[in-house]
C-alpha cells in the first residue's frame, strides 16, 4: 500500500505566492523523507480571485526535491490541450524524473475554461480519447501520421522520447459511469476523486472492475482530503475553514454535488480527518471496502497554515511507515 501527497498550489487572494514557494519545497521534502511514494498537482485555468500556480512549471520546479517519488497531474484537463504539446511535455518530465512521471488526465467541467479555449464541453470525451491514442503513438513510434477529427500530425516525431518504455502510464479520473468505463478501457488506472462518498464508491468500483474485462490496472488509486491532527478532538476545527473555503470554490465553479448545508455532512465518508489512530482505521476501511492500494492525500488547502499542514504530512507518514 502506498501513500502520495496531493500538494496544494492554490492561495487565497492577497497572499504572497512567491513567499510560500519555500513552504511547498518543505512539504515535498517532508513527504519524501516520511516515505511518501508519489507527488500530485492540481490543474485549472482562470481561477481568480483564487491564485494558482500553473502545473507544468511547478512539477519541474519540485521534481528535484521529490527524488524517486512518482510525479504527475491530478488531473490534467486534457481536452483543453493539444496532445502534441502534452506528449512533448510529458516526455520531458519523464526524463527529468528518471522515468517516474505519471500522466493523470480527466475531462474537466468548468465552462469558463472551455469557452476561453474556444472548445465545446460536448466535445470533451472524443477529444480526450483521440488525444490519448495520439499521445501513445507519439511516445512509441518513430514517425506518426494521424488525421483525426480534432488533430493532425503528418509524418513527424517527438523531439524527445520518454525514459520509460512505452511512455508514462496514463491514469484517468471520472465519476460518471461512462467515464469510469472509459478509464477501464483506455487508461492504466482509474483515479477516484476526493469528493465521492464511500457509499457511492462501492457501485463505481464494481462498474470499473467489470469494465476491466480481465485487464490488470497499474493500481487502485484514490484521492482523499486528509488531515491528521495531534488531537482527534481538535483536528476538525483546525482544518474546517480551509476545507470549507475549498469546497465553496468548487461550488462557485459549478461542480455539482459540492454544496452541503454543514461541514460535518460534507466530510462524512468523504474526508479522512482525525488523530493518527482514527485516520489509520479509516484508511483500512477504504482499503477493505474498495481494494485501494494507493492513497493520494491532500493535506493542505488555501487558508490552512503551512505549519499545520506540515505536521499533518509528517503524522500521516508515520501511519504508512
Amino acid at each position: 500500500m502506498k501513500v502520495g501527497l496531493f500538494i496544494n498550489t492554490q492561495f487565497q487572494p492577497g497572499q504572497s505566492v512567491a513567499a510560500h514557494l519555500p513552504d511547498l519545497v518543505a512539504q515535498t521534502r517532508a513527504a519524501r523523507d516520511a516515505g511518501f511514494k508519489s507527488l500530485w498537482f492540481p490543474h485549472h485555468f482562470l481561477t481568480g480571485p483564487l491564485q494558482m500556480l500553473q502545473i507544468v512549471p511547478m512539477m519541474a520546479y519540485l521534481a528535484p526535491h521529490a527524488e524517486g517519488m512518482q510525479i504527475g497531474p491530478n488531473i490534467l484537463i486534457l481536452p483543453l490541450l493539444n496532445p502534441v504539446q502534452v506528449a512533448e511535455e510529458s516526455a520531458t518530465l519523464d526524463v527529468l524524473t528518471g522515468g517516474n512521471y505519471v500522466l493523470g488526465v480527466g475531462l474537466g467541467y468548468r465552462e469558463v475554461e472551455f469557452t476561453a479555449f474556444n472548445m465545446s464541453l460536448k466535445e470533451r470525451a472524443p477529444r480526450l480519447e483521440e488525444s490519448i491514442a495520439l499521445i501513445r503513438r507519439l511516445w512509441t513510434e518513430d514517425k506518426v501520421t494521424h488525421k483525426g477529427r480534432f488533430y493532425q500530425v503528418n509524418d513527424a516525431s517527438l523531439c524527445l522520447k520518454p525514459v520509460r518504455a512505452g511512455g508514462p502510464p496514463i491514469w484517468m479520473a471520472g465519476t460518471a459511469e461512462p467515464a469510469i468505463q472509459r478509464a477501464a478501457r483506455i487508461a492504466d488506472a482509474w483515479m477516484i476523486v476526493p469528493s465521492t462518498t464511500l457509499a457511492d464508491l462501492g457501485p463505481q468500483m464494481r462498474t470499473y472492475r467489470a469494465a476491466l474485462d480481465g485487464r490488470v490496472p497499474d493500481c487502485f488509486p484514490m484521492v482523499r482530503e486528509c488531515y491528521v491532527g495531534a488531537s482527534h478532538k481538535t483536528a476538525f476545527e483546525e482544518c474546517r475553514a480551509a476545507l470549507q473555503y475549498k469546497y465553496d470554490a468548487y461550488a462557485s465553479w459549478g461542480l455539482s454535488g459540492r454544496q452541503t448545508p454543514a461541514f460535518e455532512d460534507l466530510a462524512r465518508d468523504r474526508f479522512i480527518i482525525g488523530d493518527a489512530t482514527f485516520v489509520k482505521e479509516e484508511i483500512a476501511r477504504y482499503r477493505e471496502a474498495l481494494g485501494i492500494d494507493h492513497f493520494m492525500m491532500r493535506c493542505h488547502w488555501p487558508g490552512l497554515e503551512f505549519e499545520k499542514a506540515l505536521g499533518s504530512i509528517k503524522r500521516l507518514g508515520e501511519i504508512f511507515a
